[in-house]
């Protein structure tokens, strides 16, 4: 049985900053990867974990050093997607020693496992916050899903092609996402969309498959509904998902942090 963690939008920045001048993203990241280590042995075998874009606010190389330095206690395997926050060529430099980084062109990667593909997919636009899938992006997803012949597959994409009632984000969604619709409700395995960005537990259909948005390790996008709200954020606690393979692919939300338990329902039978 195949188990994969995805975390996202950590959005790391320089030593001594705090992010938007409110969040320590960097302790964010930290009790995220603690999180993980003391839950392995209740949630794991882990295959690898998988970062679904913003590793960083400015695309710096320092904030990528940080961003691994910071990632080393982890001891797992991991891949990264970019996304708006992220500049792909300091990326791929600061990632160049890593066999699945490609070594031009989008940052597009598969991860094989025995019953689980992962495919990873490039959504940036340069100086943009939106999202897009380039010809040679959606090329490579669609050989990659001819190639696996209806194995369950993850495809992993930093922004989400949904609308989620969140303004703000909504215009910074993935544009032109037709053709993508098309590719992935083509496939005849079990297939998930998982997706960043938002920094917001959301699950929505997307033609027939399930959009999975991953929550913020660090603050959440705040929860206004109304129309024209701003663009704010929340110190809520961070998560991850954890997704693994029970016939069908099952995904689940995991809170950063210690928290009491576990206690017996009926300690007493």
């Amino acid at each position: 049985m195949t188990r994969i963690i995805q975390i996202s939008d950590p959005h790391i920045v320089p030593y001594g900053q705090m992010a938007y001048g409110q969040v320590d993203t960097a302790e964010g990241l930290s009790n995220c990867i603690e999180t993980i280590n003391r839950c392995l042995p209740m949630i794991g075998p882990i295959d690898m974990v998988f970062v679904s874009g913003d590793l960083t606010d400015f695309g710096t190389v320092e904030e990528y050093e940080r961003f691994r330095a910071l990632m080393e206690p982890l001891n797992l395997a991991y891949r990264v997607i970019p996304g708006n926050h992220d500049d792909i060529e300091v990326m791929r430099e600061c990632f160049a020693d890593q066999p699945w980084m490609p070594k031009v062109g989008p940052i597009n990667w598969d991860a094989h496992f025995d019953d689980l593909v992962v495919i990873g997919l490039d959504s940036s636009v340069a100086e943009a916050a939106h999202g897009h899938l380039s010809d040679e992006t959606l090329s490579f997803l669609s050989k990659k899903l001819e190639a696996n012949g209806g194995k369950p597959t993850i495809v992993m994409t930093h922004h989400p092609p949904i609308l989620t009632g969140i303004d703000k984000m909504d215009v910074q969604n993935l544009r032109h996402s037709k053709e993508l619709k098309a590719i992935l409700s083509s496939y005849t395995g079990e297939l998930r969309l998982t997706c960043g960005h938002v920094h917001r537990n959301i699950v929505a259909p997307f033609g027939n498959v399930i959009c999975q948005i991953a929550p913020g390790v660090s603050h959440a996008v705040t929860m206004d509904l109304r129309e024209a709200a701003p663009n704010c954020l929340t110190k809520e606690p961070g998560g991850f998902m954890l997704h693994e393979i029970r016939g069908v692919i099952t995904s689940h939300y995991i809170p950063v942090g210690d928290y009491p338990g576990p206690y017996l329902f009926y300690p007493d039978t």
